[in-house]
């Protein structure tokens, strides 16, 4: 998985209650099991119309907004059905960093498991990023992992609170296959010693 560190970039406006992971990958875009090529049909309904065309109003196919790589949304977002290709929809169009007042359980926890950083904020303060988000392209925030703040482009800093231990395996880039990799040499070491305890398993 991708260390996350720091990240400057561009903040997509969305300010919607209640998205759903319907909203973001719709069904019929579930038959993969790959996490790349998601990307383009993102917030698939809402980006396109019903001939295929690019809707012009929605936000990420602005010119501003087509290079975002920070979400600004609304309360409960992620919610819905616990699919894991919303996460992989999102990384694969370039979004590292997604701000909120709240998410839903499943959907934060598959956030970090694919290298995502779902940062939770009081409404007050996302309203604040979301009118900068709205300022476009020269709006760039920074987001410091380490220090655990959100910068705004007029200097504003943000404090947010992360459990330990995922922020840990986002800076290393670990995910749950690299954490259990971290204990190669005691797992080599317990079969080894349990297959000469107990040679016929």
């Amino acid at each position: 998985m991708e260390k996350f560190e720091t990240l400057t970039g561009i903040a997509a406006p969305l300010p919607l209650i209640n998205v759903d992971t319907d909203m973001i990958i719709p069904k019929q875009f579930l038959k993969t099991i790959r996490r790349s090529g998601l990307g383009v049909n993102l917030f698939d309904e809402m980006r396109y119309t019903d001939d295929g065309s690019e809707n012009p109003d929605f936000v990420l196919n602005r010119p501003a907004y087509r290079e975002a790589e920070i979400l600004i949304a609304g309360d409960n977002f992620g919610c819905g059905s616990s699919r894991e290709h919303a996460p992989w929809a999102i990384k694969d169009f370039g979004i590292r960093v997604i701000v909120a007042p709240s998410y839903a359980d499943i959907f934060y926890n598959n956030c970090f498991k694919n290298g995502i950083l779902p940062i939770t904020l009081p409404q007050e303060q996302v309203d604040i990023l979301m009118k900068d988000a709205e300022k476009g392209a020269n709006a760039r925030m920074t987001v410091d992992l380490e220090a655990q703040t959100i910068t705004a482009s007029d200097g504003q800093v943000f404090a947010f609170e992360i459990d330990p231990f995922r922020k840990r395996c986002l800076l290393e880039g670990l995910d749950e296959i690299g954490t259990t990799l971290e204990k190669a040499d005691a797992i080599a070491a317990f079969e080894q010693a349990q297959a000469g305890a107990r040679p016929w398993i």
